[in-house]
């Protein structure tokens, strides 16, 4: 019946923390999304300015002051950027890995493939006859793609939190049934030493009585044996 009580209120309790758990990780899966769509608005809005700010810069007709263009392009240090002509040639591009766009031809066009996919471009006309316009593709900053991971970190936290939950209820189920054990054998050692207490009243008894030479020692041999099985069951669970 103990027995019954402690699985089944485990069991609740296991299923309790496992509902909260999922609760806890479906939330922040959608907490996450929006954050992602927010971000991605403010990285949209960026990317105009900043290709505003290049238009600044690059028109030669206007007399204005650069610095505010010119630190505004600065500023972008996070969100990847590739600059291609009216027929998607790459121009130029920015916040990407100049090592790999050295040894590897073929990563700046699987950059901009990955590009088109995530964003539309930005365009700026340079000429309407004949056309002649530069496209500006970007991609995910850094944040962005850390915060679409962060649902995944979190859950392998939870689940590591929940295995070593786990292991530590059952060691201490464990040592709770080993304690009980060690209860139980002690009763039974207290509960062995009132008959051979008992035994070993009559035994004296039995020995000033003549005629009970043969059966006394053998009784003896009896309570000793019954004294050693009850002093081995007081003492599990003791220090050895």
């Amino acid at each position: 019946r103990i027995f019954g009580t402690m699985f089944k209120s485990l069991v609740s309790w296991r299923f309790f923390f496992v509902l909260i758990a999922v609760a806890i990780v479906i939330g922040s899966i959608f907490y996450t999304r929006y954050l992602s769509t927010k971000l991605a608005k403010v990285e949209e809005s960026q990317m105009n300015i900043w290709v505003k700010a290049q238009q600044t810069i690059a028109d030669t007709s206007t007399q204005t002051n650069l610095d505010l263009p010119i630190e505004i392009s600065a500023e972008n240090r996070d969100i990847p950027i590739i600059e291609t002509n009216e027929h998607d040639s790459i121009v130029s591009s920015n916040n990407l890995d100049t090592f790999k766009i050295k040894e590897d031809p073929t990563y700046l066009k699987d950059k901009l493939s990955s590009f088109k996919k995530q964003h539309a471009p930005i365009f700026i006309k340079l000429n309407d006859s004949p056309l002649v316009e530069n496209k500006y593709y970007y991609g995910e900053s850094r944040l962005q793609q850390e915060l679409r991971y962060f649902p995944l970190a979190q859950l392998f936290i939870v689940a590591l939190f929940i295995i070593v939950l786990v292991i530590a209820e059952r060691n201490v189920h464990k040592s709770t049934q080993n304690r009980l054990w060690v209860g139980m054998a002690k009763e039974t050692a207290h509960q062995l030493g009132t008959p051979v207490s008992s035994r070993e009243g009559w035994t004296d008894i039995l020995k000033n009585i003549n005629g009970n030479e043969i059966i006394v020692p053998e009784i003896d041999k009896d309570v000793q044996r019954l004294k050693r099985i009850s002093d081995r069951f007081a003492k599990i669970g003791s220090i050895p």
